[in-house]
């Protein structure tokens, strides 16, 4: 959320540390937002996120129960954004999470400022990650879109030239505040631009989105 916004980001924090996990969610109080619930392991995870529907969830990869993946499958298109803050770095604990459907992935390590900036990002639909594993991800968007399409059949409704031009960038992996100073427009404007797209293209996801905008060549100039 901007600070022109009326309402405070709400957040549920998962880990099951106990010490880690309530210095996270004092962490995010002080910085102005509302910690709606906490979670100790991935089923109550999942059931306190579908319940009060938070704007992010802050998630550890590796809980009881249920692993931050199949967290993020179990949550469905359910709106609520999952940023992982997880002790591992691993390439494959990373793809995992993000074709979950995870929006950003953030390394224990990161400090408290680190933290809350991603929550506040996340929150705002950018895809946060450690740095050096956005272009891990990026890369395996684009292998993943060398594969056939699932549904090569499927039509393709026309996207507005400005939809077309968010899409693009977003192929690229452009944060959405990047975007939005690249076309001198407003972080909401991209935002909705992307959700109107994800609507037309009957997506789910960023993940999705960017597989399909690789796929059709839209991340090259």
């Amino acid at each position: 959320m901007t600070a022109g916004d009326e309402r405070a980001v709400s957040v549920v924090v998962a880990d099951d540390h106990p010490l880690w996990r309530d210095a996270v969610a004092d962490d995010l109080v002080g910085a102005g937002m509302t910690v709606l619930a906490t979670a100790d392991d991935g089923p109550s995870a999942v059931r306190r996120t579908l319940a009060v529907r938070p704007d992010v969830l802050v998630l550890d990869l590796n809980l009881p129960g249920m692993q931050g993946h199949e967290v993020c499958s179990a949550l469905g298109s359910l709106a609520t954004r999952v940023l992982i803050l997880s002790a591992s770095g691993e390439q494959a604990d990373v793809l995992a999470a993000v074709k979950a459907g995870a929006t950003g992935y953030l390394v224990k390590s990161a400090s408290r400022a680190e933290i809350v900036a991603a929550v506040e990002a996340t929150a705002r639909g950018e895809a946060v990650f450690t740095p050096g594993l956005a272009g891990l991800v990026l890369g395996e968007f684009r292998r993943i879109a060398a594969e056939p399409e699932p549904d090569p059949g499927r039509p393709i409704p026309e996207l507005t030239e400005r939809e077309t031009e968010v899409l693009r960038l977003v192929a690229t992996g452009m944060s959405y505040k990047q975007i939005a100073a690249d076309l001198f427009i407003s972080h909401r404007t991209v935002q909705n631009h992307v959700q109107n797209t994800l609507g037309k293209l009957q997506l789910h996801n960023r993940v999705e989105l960017v597989r399909f905008a690789i796929a059709k060549g839209l991340e090259t100039p």
